[in-house]
């Protein structure tokens, strides 16, 4: 079958026999695997940042309502990967779901919002690394000179008390550097490392919410939903909601986990497990810390830079501050990991149904890896980096996330009505209200949006229209879904 118009789309048993006759990728992650990916991209440095910025501003000690509000959200979301990952054991995640549902068009739009997703993330999420290793070396007597450890272009003062001008944010790039290297040696390497930092992770959270237990005071639980101030959103029941549209960005990776089907020894039981999973664990967790943080240090008082190293010090344990400083490394380290593995996955697929260039689907014949589509990522990742502050590229993840969410709802939707027979080991319930859900959730958040990350986003999928209808279009007809496999 050949793939001719913009609206065309893959069948489910195109698909499935295409991932039967690829260049195969070792099986060898199970759940345990596959939630631990989910929990590494999750929790991040959000945790000990957002968590005071909500309380403080929007929802008062009520932010734990907040955050199970944005893990229903995110649920009806998980939901639908669910179904479609289990569906779909296959590379390309949400990509080749909207192939599969929507056609070639919105799978391209799809792939191109992804590669701002994961890409423009990763970069961000290495910044945000950046400083916190640099005030790690800072707190042992070390430094990297300031013009070697910030953004192109941007002022920093020397020892000397003179202003320069930054050459490049370096610790970022190679942070990126080392773990693209990792992924291309091997998904069972990468995912060995990931396990032991998530579980890193998990023991440094689990310790503040141990210690901060017993330092809660439940007067600073009172009132739990503090009066609206008179702004829409600024505490009372309108600031919860609020506080939710915010925290649900700390949610945001858990649809990575997705890549992992053509990799997970029993996909369609593994994946459901891990991505619900990955969700359920994550959801606690930030229940429970924000539950804590918000009793031991009155929440007005949380609106800065590190407020779970405020509690820290409130508590009066000094051994407890390295460790969460450790704990925030840690999980900004495999967020990056994460970021990086689906969207080389990504990537190669695109390259293989011929909207890239086919170098980029090429399978390692030793590593088992898509070593020229990961290299490709590591390096354009690893430059951005280096040279854009962390302000920037946040503002652009959050739109394309959240348009990637809301096209796997659509998708579920309407995969039912096109393939009803199908043999979905993982079915979301109640459709087509959960999928639905999704949407307007979706929706509703993509509103709240600066208009500036509109007019981002509305320019990233212009370029990505040229690119399509330059280049990807014509060679996607061309390709034929059965054709040979990529060699290396």
């Amino acid at each position: 079958m050949k793939i001719k118009g913009a609206a065309s789309r893959k069948l489910l048993s195109d698909i499935l026999a295409s991932g039967a006759h690829a260049a195969p990728l070792p099986k060898v992650l199970g759940p345990i695997s596959i939630v631990f990916m989910g929990i590494g991209a999750i929790i991040g440095a959000g945790i000990f940042v957002l968590t005071g910025t909500a309380a403080a501003l929007y929802a008062g000690p009520a932010v734990v309502v907040s955050f199970v509000l944005a893990g229903i959200a995110c649920a009806f979301v998980a939901l639908c990967y669910a179904e479609l990952a289990a569906l779909m054991p296959v590379s390309g995640s949400t990509y080749i779901y909207t192939y599969a549902s929507l056609g070639q068009l919105a799978a391209w739009l799809v792939g191109w919002n992804l590669i701002l997703e994961y890409s423009i993330g990763a970069a961000a999420v290495a910044v945000g690394w950046s400083g916190y290793f640099n005030g790690t070396l800072a707190s042992l007597g070390l430094a990297i000179p300031p013009r070697l450890s910030t953004s192109t272009g941007q002022a920093v003062q020397l020892a000397d008390g003179t202003t320069a001008t930054a050459i490049a944010n370096l610790p970022a790039a190679a942070i990126v550097a080392l773990l693209t290297l990792l992924l291309v040696r091997g998904t069972r390497e990468s995912a060995q490392l990931n396990n032991l930092m998530v579980a890193l992770k998990l023991l440094v959270i689990l310790a503040f919410i141990g210690f901060g237990i017993s330092h809660v005071s439940v007067a600073n639980w009172q009132p739990f939903v503090p009066p609206n101030s008179g702004t829409f959103g600024t505490f009372g029941w309108s600031g919860v909601l609020h506080g939710a549209s915010v925290v649900f960005f700390t949610y945001i990776g858990f649809d990575a986990v997705s890549n992992c089907a053509p990799e997970a020894r029993r996909p369609q039981r593994d994946m459901p497990i891990g991505i619900l999973g990955a969700l359920v664990l994550s959801t606690i967790l930030y229940v429970l810390v924000a539950g804590v943080l918000v009793g031991v240090v009155p929440y007005p008082e949380l609106n800065v830079a590190a407020p779970v190293g405020l509690a820290v010090d409130r508590m009066g344990i000094g051994w407890l501050a390295a460790l969460i400083q450790l704990g925030a490394m840690i999980g900004i380290t495999t967020a990056i990991l994460v970021l990086l593995y689906g969207q080389g996955r990504i990537f190669a697929t695109m390259a293989h149904d011929g909207l890239m260039p086919p170098l980029f689907s090429r399978i390692h014949p030793r590593l088992k890896t898509p070593w020229m589509s990961q290299i490709l990522i590591g390096v354009i990742v690893a430059a951005i980096a280096a040279v854009a502050p962390i302000e920037t590229l946040s503002e652009l993840v959050g739109v394309g996330t959240l348009f990637s969410f809301l096209m796997v709802c659509a998708s579920v939707v309407r995969l039912r009505r096109l393939e009803p027979h199908a043999p979905r080991p993982f079915r979301v319930p109640a459709v087509p209200l959960v999928p639905m859900l999704g949407i307007f959730s979706c929706l509703g958040l993509m509103v709240g949006l600066a208009p500036v990350t509109w007019a981002r986003l509305v320019l990233w999928i212009a370029i990505g229209l040229v690119i399509y209808f330059a280049y990807g279009r014509s060679r996607a007809a061309r390709h034929r879904m059965d054709g040979p496999q990529s060699r290396a």
